[in-house]
C-alpha cells in the first residue's frame, strides 16, 4: 500500500507500526517493535520539530530508499518508504536494485540502491510551491551488477544541473549532496543521466518543503560593499554548514533536518582559537530570527580568539575552504555574542577571502542585548576568486576599546547557480554554456588585452593634460573637466550629464567606494530646492542642508560655495578619505553629486546636531557627565581609527566640537575630512601650509609646518577642555587672559583648581577622581612638544578610566541615597560665582581669580596660545 509521509500523532503512528508488524518476518517485527516503544515513550517528532516557537511541518515530505523493500526508520523519527511504494514517481527501464543486510553506514537508507545504466526520471507531484531541500544521498555497495566506485552520471531538475560527471572517486563513505531550489512549478523531475558505457544510482531522495523565510532577497556584496539582491532567483547547494566551538548537530537536534559539522578540522590554526558555550536556553531569538535559521545549540557555542587576554593579540582566527572557483557563493555568517560581560564591549572585524566583510561588528548595538542571534548574508561574486582556497576570518578592531576579541558561531557556505542554472559544471539543462567558460576565454582574453591597452593610452593622455593644464585650473567648474579627457566641458569626473544615474555611473561610484551617485535635480528636491529655512549648518565649504530621499531617510547634503577657495581641494579630499573609511564613529558618505559647476556631498543625518551646541550657545538640556564622557570616548575611538586604522594612518587636521556630530541615541561620530592628510609611509609628518581653526591649533604645526597625527591630539586636548569648561575655545569677549580656553584652563589646572573654572551645572554630580584623570587626560594632550603627547590610544584608556570612575561613584551614591532614608534627598541647586563674566551663550562663567583664588596668574608662556594669537590673523579658519 502507499504510505504518506506527512506527520502523524503518536497514536495514528503506533496502529500504522502494529498493521505492519502483522505480517513481516521476526527481525523485522523486533525492529519494528524497537521504534513502536520510542514512539511510546512520548517522542512524538514530526519531521522537523524543535519546541513550539521552532515547530515546521513540510507540506511536501517525500523521502524515498530507492531500492529498498522494508521501510528505513531513521533516529530523528523520519520514515524512508521503499522503492515499490515510490514505483510510481520513477519512468525507467532498469529494474536494478541491490540491498545489503549490514555495511558501516550512518543511516540504514544506505543499505541499499537503485542502479540505472540508461536515463532514468523521478518525478514528484507538488502540493505547494517555495523553497525545498532536495538532499540526494550516494554509498557505492558491492553488488553484482556495476561497479559503484567508477560509475559517472549526471543529475539534473528541469531547471537545474546539480551533478555533472558525478563519480564517488572511489570513496568509502557515504555522500550526501544538499540543495535548496525554488519550485515554482506543479511537478518536480529528478533526471539521472550515465555517461557513456557507465551507470547512474541513488541511495535515496530527499524532497522537502524549507520555510519560505529561509533565504531573503536581498545580502551584501563583498567588494564592493553594497546591497546585493535577488538571492531568491538562484538555486544553491550547501557546500559547507559548520558549527563553530560545538560539537555536530545531526537532524535529530536541528529545526529542519540539516547537519551541522564542527569547526576544527577547517581552522587554519587552532592555536589561535578556542571554543566557548552557555546553555541552550540562554539564547533569547528576536524577531524575524528564529531556530529555522539556526537551531540554538550553533548560537550557543562560538569560537574565539585564544590570546585575548595577551598584550599582542592582534590576530585573526581564520578556517579555510575547498571551493570551485567558478561559482559565486552565498556566505551565510552566525554571530551571538555570548562571551562578553556587559553590552557595548565587543568590536571586531570579519574577513572573507580577504577582504573587508563587516568593519567594526558591535553585536549589541544590532541585536539590543547579549546572547541574542544575529545572522549576515554575502555574495561572493566568482571573479573574486582567485583561487581553490577560500577563507574567511574574524579578528580585532585594532582599537584600544572594549575586549580584544573576535567570534564566529555558525558558517553556512552555499554555491549559486550560475548564468545556464548550473551548480557543477558549465552547461546548463538545455547545453546553454555559462559565460566565461573555456570556449569563451579565448574572448575574453581579447577583450582584457584591449582594455589594458585602452587604459595604458588613457593615462597617457591624463599625463599630457596635466602638463599641459591651465593656470587657473582650480578656478574651474570642476577639477576633472580638463582632467579627464572623456568628459570634457560641462561633465563630471564621474558622469557625463547625458548619462547621469546610468549603469556605468553606478559601476564607477560604487566600485570606488563613493557610495550612490545623485542626480543635482533629486538632491534639489530632497531639500526643497535647497532651501534657506532647512540649512542645519555653515562651515568653509558651504552650508548644509537637511534633506529626505527615498521619501523617509533623512540626511545632510553639504552644497559646496562655488566662490570657495576651500571648494575643489576639500570635495575631492572628503570623497576620498570617506571612499575608504567605515568606522561607527566616523560619519558616513552615502553619495555626492559633481554635476556641472555643482559640488554636493550627502551624508547621514545627524540627529542631535554638533557636540557644541549641547555644551553652550543654543539653550539646549545640559548633558550629564556620564553623557560627556561617553560623547568624548566615542569621538576619541574615531580619531584613534583614522591615526591606525589604514596602512597610511590619516591626520584630520580640524578636531574640534562642531566636527564631533551626535546621532539620535547621542553616538559620537567625527565628521569633516576637507582638511584631511594622509600620513607618508615611513614618515611621522606631513610637511604642509598651516591649516586648521583658531583655538585648536598645535603650536609646535604652526612653527614647524609640520603636521603629525599629535597635531590632531593637541587640538583634541582642547575639545577635552571645552567639554569640562563648557565655554568656546576662544571667546574675545572675555578679559585678555581668559581669551584662549586651553591657556587659561592649563594655568588653573597647574595650581590645582580646576574645579572652580568647570561648567557650573557639573557642579556636585562630578566624581573628583573621574574630573582628575579627565584634566590630566586633557593636559597630556596639550603638552608643548608633539613628542611629549599620548597616543589617541593612549587618550581614549584614560577616558575610559574616568568613565568607570564616574559610574562606581554614581553607584555608591545612589546606594547610600538608598540606605539613608525614605526621604528623597534634593538635588543640590546650581548656583553661579558672585562675580561672572558672560560668555557668548550668556551662560555664566566664574572668574575665580576674583573670588578667595590666587591673585597673580602665571606669567604666559612665549609659544603660548595666547602669545600666538595675534598671528592666527593670516589663517583660513573654518
Amino acid at each position: 500500500m502507499e504510505i504518506e509521509n506527512t506527520p502523524k500523532t503518536s497514536l495514528q503512528s503506533c496502529f500504522f507500526l502494529l498493521s505492519l508488524m502483522s505480517s513481516l518476518s521476526s527481525s523485522k517485527m523486533a525492529f519494528l517493535l524497537v521504534l513502536l516503544l520510542a514512539f511510546l515513550s512520548g517522542h512524538d517528532q514530526t519531521a522537523f520539530a524543535a519546541g513550539p516557537a521552532a515547530t515546521f511541518t513540510p507540506t511536501d515530505n517525500i523521502l524515498i530508499a530507492c531500492g529498498s523493500t522494508s521501510l528505513s526508520a531513521l533516529p530523528d523519527g523520519r520514515i524512508f518508504k521503499t522503492d515499490q511504494q515510490a514505483k510510481s514517481y520513477l519512468n525507467a527501464k532498469d529494474e536494478q536494485k541491490v540491498t545489503v543486510p549490514s555495511a558501516d553506514v550512518p543511516s540504514p537508507i544506505y543499505l541499499s540502491a537503485r542502479i540505472f545504466v540508461e536515463p532514468a526520471t523521478y518525478t514528484f507531484d507538488m502540493r505547494s510551491p517555495g523553497w525545498h531541500w532536495v538532499r540526494l544521498h550516494f554509498f557505492p555497495l558491492n553488488n553484482t551488477h556495476f561497479d559503484l566506485h567508477t560509475a559517472t552520471f549526471s543529475v539534473s531538475s528541469d531547471e537545474y544541473v546539480l551533478l555533472h560527471s558525478f563519480n564517488v572517486n572511489n570513496s568509502s563513505k557515504a555522500i550526501v549532496k544538499e540543495y535548496l531550489i525554488n519550485v515554482t512549478q506543479p511537478k518536480f523531475s529528478l533526471n539521472f543521466v550515465p555517461t557513456k558505457n557507465s551507470a547512474a544510482f541513488i541511495n535515496a531522495i530527499e524532497v522537502v518543503s524549507a520555510p519560505d523565510s529561509l533565504v531573503v532577497d536581498e545580502g551584501q556584496s563583498l567588494f564592493p560593499v553594497n546591497p546585493y539582491s535577488g538571492l531568491s532567483t538562484f538555486g544553491y547547494q550547501v557546500v559547507y554548514r559548520l558549527n563553530m566551538g560545538g560539537p555536530l548537530i545531526t537532524s535529530q537536534n536541528d529545526t529542519l533536518g540539516r547537519i551541522w559539522d564542527p569547526d576544527t578540522s577547517y581552522l587554519k590554526d587552532p592555536k589561535l582559537a578556542r571554543s566557548a558555550s552557555v546553555a541552550t536556553n540562554v539564547i533569547k531569538y528576536p524577531d524575524g530570527i528564529t531556530p529555522l535559521i539556526a537551531p540554538a545549540t550553533v548560537y550557543a557555542s562560538t569560537s574565539e580568539m585564544a590570546d585575548s587576554k595577551t598584550a599582542s593579540a592582534n590576530f585573526n582566527v581564520t578556517w579555510d575552504f575547498d571551493l570551485d572557483a567558478a561559482f559565486s557563493y552565498l556566505i551565510r555568517l552566525h554571530f551571538c555574542d555570548i562571551v562578553s560581560k556587559s553590552k557595548n564591549d565587543l568590536y571586531f572585524n570579519v574577513y572573507i577571502n580577504g577582504k573587508m566583510a563587516i568593519s567594526g561588528l558591535d553585536l549589541t548595538t544590532i541585536t539590543g542585548g547579549l546572547a541574542i542571534p544575529y545572522y549576515k548574508d554575502i555574495v561572493v561574486n566568482a571573479t573574486q576568486m582567485t583561487g581553490e582556497k577560500f577563507s574567511v576570518q574574524v579578528g580585532p578592531m585594532n582599537e584600544d576599546t572594549g575586549t580584544i576579541n573576535a567570534i564566529l558561531n555558525g558558517l553556512e557556505i552555499l554555491k549559486m547557480s550560475n548564468s545556464v542554472d548550473s551548480l557543477d559544471g558549465e552547461f546548463g539543462v538545455d547545453g546553454s554554456r555559462a559565460s566565461g567558460s573555456i570556449a569563451n576565454r579565448g574572448t575574453v582574453a581579447a577583450v582584457g588585452f584591449a582594455m589594458m591597452f585602452g587604459a595604458f593610452v588613457g593615462l597617457g593622455a591624463m599625463v599630457i593634460k596635466w602638463h599641459k593644464r591651465p593656470q587657473d585650473w582650480q578656478k574651474r567648474n570642476s577639477f576633472s573637466s580638463w582632467l579627464l579627457p572623456l568628459h570634457a566641458g560641462d561633465t563630471s569626473f564621474m558622469t557625463s550629464k547625458h548619462s547621469i544615474g546610468s549603469h556605468k555611473s553606478n559601476f564607477y561610484s560604487s566600485t570606488l567606494g563613493l557610495g550612490r551617485y545623485f542626480s543635482f535635480a533629486e538632491l534639489q528636491e530632497a531639500t526643497k530646492n535647497f532651501d534657506s529655512s532647512n540649512i542645519i549648518g555653515v562651515g568653509g565649504f558651504g552650508n548644509v542642508y537637511l534633506g529626505t530621499i527615498d521619501d523617509t531617510t533623512k540626511v545632510a547634503v553639504k552644497r559646496g560655495n562655488p566662490q570657495s577657495e576651500q571648494g575643489i581641494t576639500e570635495f575631492q579630499t572628503e570623497i576620498q578619505m570617506l571612499s575608504k573609511l567605515r568606522h561607527r564613529h566616523l560619519v558616513s558618505l552615502i553619495g555626492y553629486c559633481d554635476e556641472n559647476d555643482e559640488m554636493i556631498l550627502v551624508y547621514e543625518y545627524m540627529e542631535n546636531g554638533p557636540f557644541r551646541d549641547h555644551l553652550y550657545g543654543k539653550n539646549l538640556p545640559a548633558l550629564s557627565w556620564k553623557q560627556r564622557l561617553e560623547i568624548s570616548i566615542g569621538a576619541a575611538r574615531g580619531l584613534h581609527y583614522l591615526h591606525t586604522g589604514t596602512a597610511q594612518g590619516i591626520i584630520h587636521r580640524d578636531v574640534k566640537t562642531t566636527n564631533i556630530l551626535l546621532d539620535d541615541a547621542f553616538v559620537a561620530k567625527v565628521a569633516d575630512f576637507g582638511l584631511s592628510k594622509d600620513t607618508p609611509t615611513g614618515q611621522g609628518h606631513v610637511s604642509t601650509a598651516v591649516k586648521g581653526s583658531f583655538g585648536y591649533l598645535d603650536p609646535e604645526y604652526f612653527r614647524k609646518q609640520q603636521l603629525t597625527d599629535k597635531s590632531d591630539v593637541y587640538s583634541f586636548g582642547v575639545v577635552l577642555l571645552e567639554v569640562l569648561c563648557a565655554r568656546p575655545a576662544i571667546n574675545p569677549q572675555l578679559p585678555r587672559e581668559q581669551v584662549n580656553l586651553a591657556e587659561w584652563a592649563m594655568q588653573w589646572k597647574r595650581k590645582g583648581l580646576l574645579e572652580k573654572i568647570i561648567d557650573p551645572l557639573l557642579q556636585g554630580t562630578i566624581n573628583p577622581e573621574s574630573m582628575k584623570k579627565f584634566a590630566e587626560a586633557a593636559e597630556k594632550c596639550l603638552a608643548e612638544y608633539g613628542v611629549d603627547r599620548p597616543t589617541m590610544g593612549d587618550v581614549l584608556w584614560n577616558l575610559e578610566y574616568a568613565l568607570q570612575l564616574q559610574e562606581a561613584f554614581a553607584q555608591g551614591k545612589a546606594e547610600e541615597e538608598t540606605k539613608s532614608s525614605a526621604t528623597v534627598a534634593a538635588s543640590p541647586a546650581v548656583v553661579a560665582a558672585p562675580n561672572t563674566t558672560p560668555t557668548s551663550d550668556n551662560r555664566p562663567v566664574s572668574h575665580p581669580e576674583e573670588n578667595n583664588g590666587p591673585a597673580q596668574v602665571q606669567a604666559i608662556d612665549e609659544h603660548s596660545g595666547t602669545a600666538m594669537f595675534a598671528q592666527f590673523s593670516g589663517l583660513n579658519g573654518r
